[in-house]
């Protein structure tokens, strides 16, 4: 590590990444309050003493079950709090994610072997996968319902001979790729607390911190971890250095909702939204066959592509100007050069607005 860094500055002597194993909850999500809103009533119940946020964010200093199994009585409490714990997690845990994330695990998976630990339960961390798209960018998962702590899970990453097989964000397991043995100086785990960064140092893995989850910068070198991210781009970017890590084939990201592959002039049979998926006739025969129909657009976008309709046909319906020097062309700069022109003597008012009409839709079909 660079001397007098207080950062955790990138280190002069760059070591090659095989594999890279995430922590969840305040890594990948946002979970500070997400997760005490759940532990404060399953607190509550138990009356297990961890009566403030700051206290419960404490425990994740070490391994969180092992903080909780130490405030209760016996072992038969202990194993009711854990099975209450996961049940509300299960039921009423949901998450965002860090903005930035997707992008970085999805690029992460174009060239490593990705791997998601949690002390969350599996079917939790399967609705978080799946709702983001990224089910298919790890190929193993931990969670915290299937191994008793983060030790035993990257035990058995290391052990386990398939761990240099990975995904390619699609279902199927990268078989044609030569698998790289997966050795411990070249697994990173990349997480937001400090146990975390001290399991995976004593397990022989490196550790990358993250700066906006559980544990401060400080806190987070000062437990091992060899560098701190203060931005998510900042992990991929640490991680890939000197590797085209652009994201390819699946693990690329699907493009903008209503961006246009084709020009859908005509009829497309009410179905083109900006792509034609297919489906379209008349005119559109054109149209790329087989790309799929995007999803319903976001209401702004959608408001907004309105308006624009709107004010368009406005245009192209109005009035013609009286015969005289031409007005300021701004009421109708929206349209096409080729729609501003003056048509041809001898055309209806009828032919010049379907011209038109068809030119305000070509456009917002673009």
């Amino acid at each position: 590590m660079a001397a007098g860094s207080p950062l955790g500055q990138v280190p002069d002597v760059v070591r090659p990444v095989h594999a890279v194993m995430f922590d969840m909850d305040g890594t990948l999500v946002q979970t500070r309050y997400a997760s005490w809103e759940i532990f404060e009533g399953v607190n509550r119940r138990f009356g297990l003493g961890v009566d403030t946020p700051e206290a419960y964010y404490e425990l994740f200093r070490s391994n969180v079950f092992g903080e909780i199994e130490k405030r209760c009585t016996d072992a038969e409490q202990y194993r009711a709090v854990k099975t209450d714990f996961l049940a509300a997690l299960r039921s009423g845990y949901h998450p965002v994610m860090i903005p930035g994330m997707l992008h970085v695990v999805r690029r992460l998976a174009s060239v490593a072997t990705l791997a998601l630990l949690s002390s969350n339960a599996l079917p939790v961390m399967r609705r978080i996968l799946v709702d983001n798209d990224l089910a298919f960018c790890f190929a193993h998962v931990f969670g915290g319902d299937t191994v008793p702590d983060k030790r035993t899970a990257i035990r058995q990453f290391l052990a386990d001979t398939g761990s240099g097989f990975g995904r390619r964000c699609s279902a199927d397991y990268d078989e044609a790729m030569v698998p790289v043995e997966v050795a411990a100086e070249g697994t990173v785990l990349v997480t937001d607390t400090a146990g975390d960064v001290r399991e995976a140092v004593e397990e022989g893995i490196r550790a990358v911190g993250v700066a906006w989850g559980m544990h401060s910068v400080d806190q987070l070198l000062d437990a091992g971890a060899e560098f701190v991210a203060l931005w998510p781009q900042e992990v991929g970017s640490y991680l890939l250095q000197g590797i085209d890590a652009a994201p390819r084939g699946a693990c690329e990201l699907p493009p903008r909702t209503g961006e246009a592959t084709a020009l859908c002039a005509g009829t497309c049979g009410g179905s083109c939204d900006g792509r034609c998926g297919g489906t379209c006739s008349g005119a559109c025969t054109s149209c790329p066959a087989g790309s799929a129909r995007p999803g319903p657009e976001p209401a702004d976008r959608a408001a907004r592509r309105l308006l624009a309709a709107q004010g368009l046909l406005a245009a192209a319906t109005a009035a013609p100007p009286p015969p005289g020097p031409s007005p300021d062309p701004s009421p109708s700069s929206s349209l096409s050069p080729a729609a501003r022109r003056t048509p041809a003597r001898g055309r209806s008012g009828a032919d010049r607005t379907v011209e038109e009409l068809t030119a305000a839709v070509a456009r917002i079909c673009r």
